[in-house]
């Protein structure tokens, strides 16, 4: 759409930066409740098992949310869904300070977990619209490093927000407001590519010109039909079985170090290291499948190399269930993290290079709702074996999972969809 306003060089890559704050903010605001829980348990007078309740309405709501988030995005379109679901998700984080017991604050987090389930799905389809196939590994590893930026930051800003007011009810309503003031932000640098009045003619014309038949596609697409096809199932099941992987790590490896007989104080710089590994892999990734795009490699070709070599590296944690060395503990899980966040990262991109545009945030939900189900029943069965075995079962279960991961999204994701192909809703 010509403007008379001056255009911004590179303005993707602002969208890009927008998108990887929403996922630094999506991520404190879900974690400030694990940092004021001790304060919160001990006010209330909760044990484990009812603070379990809590966790539990979050990621219900989170997995299903997914799905019903997606469909949203598709429907209206990535500047109003994420407006919307920015401005829910910041209201429902503040009611928290609100809260008077366990049931009202399980119906806080519920209305969180609904909100933030859009992050993903809306993200992906974002760059979807504004990245060429090349750039769009890049443009994913950048907002999905938010989940790490966001868990390492939130420790230190709630600590020293709950110190400073004395009181843990303020610290929802600040947290929630850094959501507000993304919303303003978003609300005016972003719009479709096709009608941006700060976007280069040439940027304009070098975005559309890379966009498929299929991507430019505008009729919308009925889950039926994406569910007829094997990519779809593929990407889905991938991501079902891999995310679990991660919350096991990111959920787990305090307590298994303390399992092991390694003193938490010991071993509380190692607890970092996984994070900062993912952080790389994330970037190493969606640099590398760039890079053999640029060298002429198919866009699915250079995906699953990565996927490949992401499966293989999560099988080396099958190590750990051998050593209680703290540091090799240490490298085996960053080594896991690493190779989860390069594979996380494909796939996550992978309904950005398969799907026209009405259907990708879809597509993303599904799998979010998938990893979200996965994870839900993988966090009970790991409580149960760890408590009545112990954790050697669970490692070796996490370490061949991921194979079996990428075994079925190198069977079911076959090659692109051509524009006909998914509105006939087969493959060939």
């Amino acid at each position: 759409m010509p403007s008379n306003k001056r255009p911004w060089p590179r303005l993707r890559w602002w969208i890009g930066g927008l998108l990887f704050a929403s996922t630094v903010i999506n991520y404190i605001d879900r974690q400030a409740l694990s940092v004021l829980a001790p304060h919160l348990k001990v006010e209330f007078h909760w044990n484990n098992e009812d603070f379990a309740i809590v966790i539990i309405a979050f990621r219900v709501a989170y997995a299903l949310g997914q799905t019903v988030s997606g469909r949203l995005l598709d429907r209206v379109g990535t500047r109003k869904g994420l407006s919307f679901t920015v401005l829910f998700y910041s209201i429902s984080a503040a009611l928290a300070s609100f809260t008077s017991g366990l049931r009202s604050l399980s119906f806080f987090r519920f209305l969180l977990g609904a909100g933030e389930s859009a992050n993903w799905p809306g993200a992906t389809k974002a760059v979807a619209e504004w990245f060429p196939a090349k750039e769009r590994s890049w443009a994913v590893a950048l907002f999905d490093s938010g989940s790490s930026i966001g868990g390492a930051i939130a420790p230190f800003l709630v600590f020293w927000l709950f110190h400073t007011f004395g009181d843990w009810r303020p610290v929802f309503v600040v947290t929630a407001s850094l959501g507000l003031l993304w919303l303003a932000a978003w609300r005016i640098l972003y719009h479709p590519p096709e009608t941006h009045p700060r976007l280069s003619a040439a940027e304009r014309e070098m975005i559309l010109r890379e966009r498929s038949p299929g991507e430019q596609s505008s009729e919308k697409t009925p889950w039926r039909r994406l569910l007829r096809l094997p990519q779809t199932w593929g990407i889905v099941l991938g991501r079902s079985l891999t995310d679990p992987v991660w919350f096991f790590i990111t959920d787990w490896f305090p307590i298994y170090l303390v399992s092991k007989h390694i003193p938490l104080q010991e071993g509380l710089i190692a607890v970092w290291i996984p994070f900062i590994a993912a952080d790389v892999g994330n970037f190493f990734g969606g640099g590398m499948s760039s890079w053999l795009i640029r060298r002429g490699w198919p866009v699915l070709r250079a995906r699953k190399a990565l996927m490949i070599g992401g499966g293989l590296g999560m099988m080396l944690m099958i190590f750990a269930a051998t050593t209680s060395n703290v540091y090799a503990l240490a490298a085996l899980f960053a080594i896991s993290t690493f190779a989860y966040a390069a594979w996380s990262t494909m796939d996550i991109v992978l309904p950005a290079d398969l799907y026209p545009r009405d259907a990708v945030a879809t597509v993303s939900g599904m799998s979010g709702t998938g990893a979200g189900i996965g994870t839900i029943l993988s966090s009970y069965l790991i409580g149960r074996i760890s408590d009545h075995y112990s954790f050697e079962p669970i490692i070796i279960c996490a370490s061949l999972i991921p194979l079996v991961a990428t075994a079925l999204v190198l069977t079911l994701v076959r090659r692109p969809l051509p524009g006909g192909e998914i509105a006939a809703g087969s493959v060939k």
